[in-house]
């Protein structure tokens, strides 16, 4: 690729610029907020005229913005330039994007980023998929990228990321709950070392234990999450996480586990229910 443009110069879309242009690589740019522009990129008052001669357009934008982002210069897009839609917009949000590109023949590429950007840069870890996946990781690939492509499903990259983001978000709301709780009882510092040794020293068999414990032990557990949602409210929480951890198992009481892959050298016990 010669000429990329770039939709979005916030805090990814500038480091990634910079270093497209590193590799001998010219970079044009739209961005309609008043960011600073990298030095060296040609940054364009109107989209039209940011993709034009392009090979490849990468949009780094919010989720809400992406579909703005290909409908601002749709028809000025070259019909053999790549798109790459690096948004955490949903599956469907990706299909429906690939559907609007493939009108004009230009192949699209769902990215999904699996690490932030700052301090990787364009080495940052990222899945695609799309009619564009398999051209994407080729360009990419040489530059540092670790892309793989899951197939020319648009939605497939965006699946991978946001199911991966239940956990890793969810994980951060439900100790951000548990430490304003903790900061209410005077006991902030112990948690956090509690929490930090709990993760640091986890295994697969711990995750084995926890999961499969839930169903085991789903009603003990259910009394003990109730307990924790009266204590935070005691303590002026709302316990938004809690209560959902609540419902949760009410839930698993009645519909049982979803399917869990096999737990290699983990075991098949729920293991004792004390501290779990």
């Amino acid at each position: 690729m010669n000429t990329i443009c770039v939709f979005g110069l916030g805090e990814a879309g500038s480091i990634i610029s910079s270093e497209l242009l590193s590799a001998g690589i010219s970079v044009q740019a739209y961005d309609p907020a008043p960011v600073i522009t990298p030095a060296g990129v040609s940054r364009f008052e109107v989209p039209g005229e940011a993709v034009a001669g392009v090979d490849a357009v990468l949009a780094l934008t919010a989720a809400s913005d992406a579909a703005t982002a290909l409908a601002q210069s749709f028809e000025q897009i070259p019909q053999n330039a790549l798109y790459a839609d690096f948004s955490t917009g949903s599956a469907g949000l990706k299909r429906k994007l690939a559907e609007k590109s493939a009108g004009r023949g230009i192949a699209f590429a769902d990215i999904a980023l699996m690490e932030i950007v700052p301090g990787r840069g364009i080495r940052t870890r990222a899945l695609a998929a799309g009619t564009g996946a398999d051209r994407f990781v080729k360009s990419f690939l040489p530059l540092g990228m670790p892309v793989e492509s899951l197939g020319t499903r648009a939605g497939e990259a965006a699946t991978h990321k946001l199911l991966r983001s239940v956990f890793t978000k969810g994980l951060a709301a439900v100790i951000i709950e548990a430490l304003r709780g903790a900061e209410e009882a005077g006991l902030s510092e112990w948690l956090w070392q509690n929490i930090s040794t709990e993760i640091t020293q986890a295994d697969e068999r711990l995750l084995g234990r926890l999961v499969m414990g839930s169903e085991v032990h789903a009603e003990r557990r259910l009394h003990e999450m109730e307990a924790s949602a009266v204590l935070l409210r005691e303590l002026g929480i709302e316990p938004l996480m809690t209560d959902s951890t609540v419902k949760n198992l009410k839930k698993l009481m009645s519909e049982g586990l979803p399917a869990i892959p096999m737990i290699q050298n983990a075991g098949t016990t729920a293991g004792s229910e004390a501290g779990k």
